[in-house]
This record gives C-alpha cells, sequence and structure tokens, in this order.
C-alpha cells in the first residue's frame, strides 16, 4: 500500500492506495494552524492498524511549518515500517486535481504568492515563484487559477476564472513520477524569515 499526505497548506490531507492504485481510505480537514497536533491522529484513524510500503510527502512549497511536520511525520512512519519515502509537489498535487492547464496561486509570506503553471497532463511549465500578485499577475497566463491565492491573482491581472482549492493527497498518483518522486526535504521557494546572525 502507499500512504501520501501533504500539510503544507491550511489543509490536512492523507489517503492510503492498495496495490493497484485504487484509494481506499481518505482524511481531509482544513485545520488553518496545528497540524503537529492533528496529523498523527488523523493518519492513525486513516490506516486502522495497516502500513504502507511506500510513504508520498508534500514538500511544498508553502507552510514552514506545515511542510516540516509532513515530512517529519513521514520519516518517522517510514522508519518504523521500512518503508520506502519520496516528496512530491505541493503545487502539482493542487494542479492534479483541475485536469486542465492551470496556474496554481498559493498564498506565501509577506503578501507574496507562490506560483507556478501546469499543463493538461500535470507536468509543470513553468519553474515555481515566490511574487507579489501585482507581478504574479504578468507571469501567469493559464485562464484558471486555483489555489488559496487564486482570487489575489485574479484580482490582479482583471482577468480568468479564480478557484479556491487545498492539495488533496487523493490526487497524489495522478502526478507525473518526476513531480512524487522527490527528495523527501523542504521545498521553500523562499528564504526562511529568521536568519543567523552575522559575525562581527
Amino acid at each position: 500500500m502507499i500512504l501520501a499526505l501533504d500539510t503544507s497548506t491550511a489543509a490536512c490531507t492523507a489517503a492510503l492506495f492498495d496495490g493497484s492504485g485504487m484509494c481506499i481510505a481518505r482524511r481531509e480537514e482544513v485545520i488553518g494552524r496545528g497540524h503537529s497536533e492533528r496529523l498523527v491522529p488523523m493518519i492513525a484513524d486513516l490506516l486502522e492498524g495497516r502500513s504502507a510500503q511506500r510513504i508520498i510527502v508534500g514538500v511544498g512549497p508553502g507552510s514552514f511549518t506545515g511542510i516540516r511536520v509532513g515530512i517529519a511525520a513521514a520519516h518517522g512512519l517510514a522508519i518504523g515500517w521500512n518503508a520506502g519515502i519520496a516528496g512530491m509537489s505541493s503545487l502539482a498535487l493542487l494542479a492534479a486535481a483541475a485536469d486542465s492547464e492551470v496556474a496554481v496561486a498559493v498564498i506565501g509570506g509577506h503578501g507574496e504568492l507562490f506560483v507556478q503553471e501546469f499543463s493538461a497532463s500535470g507536468d509543470a511549465v513553468t519553474q515555481i515563484r515566490n511574487l507579489v500578485p501585482a507581478i504574479a499577475a504578468a507571469t501567469t497566463q493559464a485562464q484558471l487559477v486555483i489555489g488559496s491565492g487564486a482570487q489575489q491573482l485574479v484580482a490582479a491581472r482583471g482577468w480568468g476564472e479564480a478557484r479556491e482549492a487545498w492539495p488533496s493527497a487523493t490526487d497524489a498518483l495522478k502526478l507525473p513520477e518526476s513531480l512524487r518522486t522527490l527528495a523527501p526535504k523542504p521545498v521553500y521557494a523562499r528564504a526562511p524569515d529568521a536568519r543567523a546572525k552575522e559575525a562581527a
């Protein structure tokens, strides 16, 4: 079995797939904060005593804390189960729900958005960018924009369809293999707010 999970946004999502790739159990909640308290009980409820041979975890970009919580949980389970582990693009996971050419826009910090465009087949056609909405507006071409920052991006562009959405682990196996076999480590796409002091 395969366990997929993502905690990169306000949503906490997990799904369990059987050997044929069919989703046999899922849990999804939009919780805002508190992933560290909610994720492990959610997974335990999902598994009902079962284990997985492979784990796919969302690696971002998105919430710094949320990403770390999900990856830490995935690594812990992988060790306990002696399971394989890989990362998946959290933006691609959002795009997978669209089944069309789409721009993904997720709210980041400091009034900026994480943006990336995907083809109808789910392949990334642009690099991940971290931009203020006005600049992001000039770099996206897809009519449909999905994600927590979709409304901001479409408003800045003045055209397009905005669809607020959250990643769903049930879409994990829709991702192109290259976007679900990433290294299981955070993709922050911007520098952390806390910085080490420079030496005098």
